[in-house]
Formats: structure tokens, C-alpha cells, sequence
């Protein structure tokens, strides 16, 4: 496969899993900023530091204004994260690499690039069409994923788009993650209410399997567990790290890239390092710590990725 191809692939999936973490962060904070009574402090603030290329002062212009702080989180140019220019630069990996995707993938990327493009679509941000409009771009990225997983053939491009899935999701899940637990400024032992980790877990999908599973009061290190250590979690970052590895097995079976053992020895410190901790032993002075490890680790391993397979220099 020409490493043009592997590129485009990659990135593809990459930034539609982007846009997906987005929306669904997005989604969760607009719904819960009605609820005053759980919710009186929720603001914007979070969303935008964690998605948005945002000046701090900006961010306290308009953290609790919705419709301004929607506006910037979806449709500012300005904003080399907004939604616009994240499905923008999915359309464009993807518009180059039709023959290597399927008819069905392709139109559903078209079809939400021009979606949030539509020229409405601004006064719809600002009135009661919000929720919907919102709501609908989680819908169609949920339906990408669906339309992707049962269209596409399970070759060599499917482990690049899946290695470009996956470590978009694992940083998320870390972003997210560190932004709620700073919350608490990282006192793991100075235990939280269930209600102080509702927004985090609807952000990402997993409140429901946390009240299933978790049986325990101590609420924080519970959440914890579940967004990096629970395997059953399709958005921890140890199932992200599983997900990873097996598809990072299939790209070096198939190529014999001079960095092959360099790979290998980075990803797998980056995968020990998460599979062997104890929980316990993350505290207040070094849970911030472990996260910033993390993100630099895993952005070490996706550099490593550009460098072997698509000639970045």
C-alpha cells in the first residue's frame, strides 16, 4: 500500500473519531446545563479547553454562553478544532482515497461535511434548534462508525484506519479524564459524589455500565478504574491500548518497516505502562503526572507511526 494511502486512511478515521468525542462531550454539557439543580456551576469552559484552539480569555468571555460558545466549538474557521474544519479535513483525506474506501463510507463523510456547512446552520445554533442540531450530527457519527464497520473489507487499510481510530480515542479519553479529575485537583481521597462524575461518564459513553458495575461508594477511584483501567469499557484507554495492539500487529505483519523494533519496544512500554499500574498507587501527587506520561507517550508512539509508514519527516 502506498503510504499516501495508509496516510489518508489513517487520518480519515482519526479525524471522524475527533469529531465523534466532540459531539458527544458537546451533546452531554448542552443537556446538562438545564439541569440547574445538579449543574449549577457547568459551563462551556471544560469543553473548550479540551477541544477547541481557544485563547484563555476568550474562554472566560464565553464559557457560559451557549450559543457562543456552540458557535466557536462547531463552526469557527478560526478554531483549527471546530467541527467544520475537523469533518473538512476527514472529506479531504477521504475524498483522495475513494477506490480504497467503500461507496458507503465516502458519502456519509460528504454527507456531514456539507451538513455542517449548510448556510442555515449558523441561526439554527443560535435558537431552539440547537439540542436538535447537535443531536443530529451525534447521530450521523455514530451512523459513520455503523456504515464503516459493515462496508468496509478487513484488509491493510482497515488496520491503518483503525490504528488512526483508536489513538485518537485514547487521547480523548486522557484529555477528558485529566479536565474532571483537576476538577477535584487530582485528591482521589477526598471522595466525591456520583453526581461529580456524571458528566465525564455520559461524555464518554459509559455511565450506564458504571452504575452497573461499580458497586462500591468510592466513587472516585471507581471512575478512575473505568476510564483507564476497565477492559470492558469500549472508551478506556487500556481497551483503547488492547485495540491498538492488535491492529498494529496486523500493519507490521505486512510491513517491513526499518522501525519495526522501535515500534514495538515504544507501544509496548506505553501499553505496560497502563496494564501494570495499581490503581493504589495513584494519588493526589503524581495522578496529573500519569496522565501527562500518557498523552507524551502516546504522541511519541503516533509520531513514530508517521515516521515509519506514511514518510513524515
Amino acid at each position: 500500500m502506498l503510504s499516501r494511502i495508509a496516510d489518508s486512511l489513517f487520518w480519515t478515521n482519526r479525524y471522524m473519531e475527533r469529531a465523534d468525542g466532540m459531539l458527544r462531550c458537546t451533546m452531554t454539557n448542552y443537556i446538562l446545563m438545564f439541569d440547574k439543580g445538579v449543574s449549577n456551576n457547568l459551563s462551556w469552559q471544560h469543553i473548550l479547553e479540551v477541544f477547541a484552539e481557544v485563547e484563555d480569555d476568550e474562554i472566560e468571555t464565553i464559557k457560559f454562553n451557549t450559543e457562543a460558545s456552540l458557535q466557536k466549538i462547531l463552526l469557527d474557521t478560526t478554531n483549527i478544532n471546530s467541527l467544520k474544519k475537523v469533518l473538512g479535513n476527514a472529506r479531504e483525506n477521504a475524498r483522495g482515497i475513494q477506490d480504497n474506501i467503500t461507496k458507503e463510507v465516502w458519502e456519509q463523510v460528504n454527507g456531514m461535511y456539507h451538513s455542517i456547512n449548510a448556510p442555515q446552520l449558523v441561526d439554527k445554533l443560535k435558537g431552539y434548534d440547537a439540542l436538535e442540531t447537535v443531536n443530529m450530527f451525534c447521530k450521523e457519527s455514530i451512523m459513520y462508525n455503523g456504515v464503516t464497520d459493515t462496508t468496509m473489507p478487513r484488509g491493510l487499510g482497515w488496520s491503518f484506519m483503525n490504528l488512526g481510530r483508536y489513538i485518537e480515542r485514547c487521547f480523548i479519553t486522557i484529555e477528558v479524564a485529566e479536565k474532571f479529575f483537576s476538577f477535584i485537583d487530582f485528591k482521589l481521597d477526598e471522595e466525591k459524589d456520583i453526581l461529580q462524575w456524571r458528566p465525564m461518564l455520559l461524555a464518554l459513553s459509559g455511565y450506564e455500565l458504571h452504575l452497573k458495575t461499580y458497586r462500591s461508594t468510592r466513587h472516585n477511584e471507581n471512575a478512575l478504574h473505568q476510564v483507564i483501567f476497565n477492559k470492558d469499557f469500549t472508551r478506556s484507554v487500556l481497551y483503547s491500548l488492547s485495540r491498538i495492539s492488535k491492529y498494529l500487529v496486523d500493519v507490521l505483519q505486512e510491513n517491513n518497516t526499518e522501525h519495526k523494533d522501535a515500534i514495538i519496544k515504544r507501544f509496548g512500554r506505553l501499553l505496560s505502562k497502563v496494564e501494570y499500574m495499581d490503581l493504589e498507587t495513584l494519588n493526589r501527587h503524581n495522578l496529573q503526572e500519569f496522565f501527562e506520561e500518557l498523552k507524551t507517550s502516546l504522541g511519541d508512539f503516533s509520531d513514530l507511526i508517521g515516521l515509519s509508514f506514511f514518510s513524515y519527516s
